[in-house]
């Protein structure tokens, strides 16, 4: 297995500066200072410790806190950053080796003092949280640090982000919060928590980097990889499906071909119609196995298929669960369709950025290098100024629908915008 930090591509501050906390967060345990001084990870401050800097140079206070903010765009790694930052706490023999049990189980997902939220709906409710932060108070099995790992921290209610303020601002004395967010924007995450956290930003990793990353680890051909890449605009989870999947390829291309389709009002709606039902299908088929296989094992647990006495009376009365996970689920299935539809739309952004900068004559090279040419007659027909507004079209068609807008009502406002330039 290779280094923790490996796959946290493009990040070579954010990796320094998690490592120098690892190495302090190790110092802190060796001089037994945690438990003496509940307050020393939050505070940060060296002086809390008795004696000097423990022997190996490292300051058990510099450098580590109780509560982190991992920060960037979409595909820049903010969860794989946190993930590697947790295994790197539970190294054994340094700052994320990647072969002892605590950087293997951790990365692996079975680490019994790493816990990981990663909604599946569209909000982390207050309940869930608040049994969190009751379950990451207790002392780590391990004898290292308990880990609470909450991936889009920006889909806190805000009741469950009161819950969690709670605990970042009396934080048990080794436990470490680490908190996945776009932003530190008000909009992303209260401002009381960010001010209790320390942020690590991460960038968008340029596309050479991805593509080495592809043929490294998964094996892909060099050119399909820079392929990918460039497609997925920084995006690694994206660039890997994108070389792997091509099914994933395919439905990049209905969404390329939507410049195309727009020659009336008519063709504006069907092309809507399209882009939504695409979106529900690949969400519908990302779902369904997962919700069979829940409905299931919660079936079976409330006594489905049993034959002894009350066993049909048991699940009669099993009614409010099995709704509750009904309900559940079609969150799920709403948050999975709005994200297929979102990577819909950031590929069509992608397009009218290629028109938009070879309108400019940029210097830059296409997000979309199959359809360049396509984009190059699209610049040529609109201008900088008629590319300029499809883009922002595109933009405000994600926010509207980041904002709660219906997603057909918001696409077909958005082809409309698009046929008309």
């Amino acid at each position: 297995m290779p280094d923790v930090f490996a796959d946290l591509v493009g990040q070579d501050e954010a990796v320094t500066e998690l490592r120098r906390a690892a190495a302090a967060a190790a110092a802190v345990l060796r001089a037994g200072a945690v438990d003496r001084a509940p307050a020393l990870i939050a505070a940060g401050d060296a002086d809390a410790l008795d004696g000097d800097t423990p022997a190996g140079g490292v300051d058990p206070a510099a450098g580590m806190t109780h509560a982190w903010i991992f920060t960037g765009p979409p595909g820049s790694g903010r969860s794989v950053a946190a993930r590697a930052f947790a295994a790197a706490l539970q190294c054994v023999h340094g700052t994320g080796c990647g072969e002892c049990p605590g950087c293997r189980t951790t990365m692996g997902g079975t680490h019994a003092d790493v816990r990981l939220v990663v909604p599946e709906g569209l909000s982390i409710g207050v309940n869930e949280m608040r049994a969190l932060v009751l379950r990451a108070a207790s002392t780590p099995s391990g004898g290292r640090w308990q880990v609470v790992i909450i991936e889009d921290a920006d889909r806190l209610t805000e009741a469950a982000g009161n819950a969690l303020l709670k605990a970042i601002e009396e934080p048990p004395p080794r436990t470490v919060f680490l908190l996945c967010a776009p932003s530190t924007h008000p909009d992303d995450i209260s401002v009381t928590i960010r001010s209790r956290c320390r942020v690590v930003p991460l960038r968008q990793p340029p596309a050479t980097a991805v593509a080495e990353v592809l043929v490294r680890r998964d094996g892909v051909a060099p050119d399909v990889a820079q392929w990918a890449a460039a497609a997925a605009q920084g995006h690694v989870g994206r660039a890997r499906r994108l070389a792997r999947d091509p099914e994933a390829r395919k439905r990049r291309e209905a969404v390329l071909a939507v410049p195309r389709r727009l020659t009336g009002v008519g063709a504006a709606f069907d092309a809507a119609s399209a882009l939504i039902e695409a979106a529900e299908a690949e969400a519908a088929a990302s779902v369904t196995e997962a919700d069979a296989a829940e409905r299931a094992a919660l079936e079976t647990a409330l006594g489905a298929g049993g034959t002894g006495r009350g066993a049909s009376g048991a699940i009669r009365g099993a009614a409010g669960q099995l709704k509750e996970l009904e309900k559940r689920q079609k969150s799920r299935a709403t948050r999975a369709q709005r994200d297929a539809l979102d990577r819909a739309l950031v590929d069509l952004a992608g397009f009218y950025r290629d028109a938009l900068t070879m309108a400019l004559r940029a210097p830059v090279a296409p997000v979309h290098t199959d359809t360049a040419a396509l984009a190059g007659a699209g610049a040529q027909k609109w201008d900088a100024e008629g590319a300029l507004r499809r883009l922002e079209a595109v933009l405000a068609c994600r926010a509207a629908i980041e904002s709660n807008v219906k997603p057909r009502i918001a696409v077909e406002a958005m082809m409309l915008a698009l046929w008309k330039g």
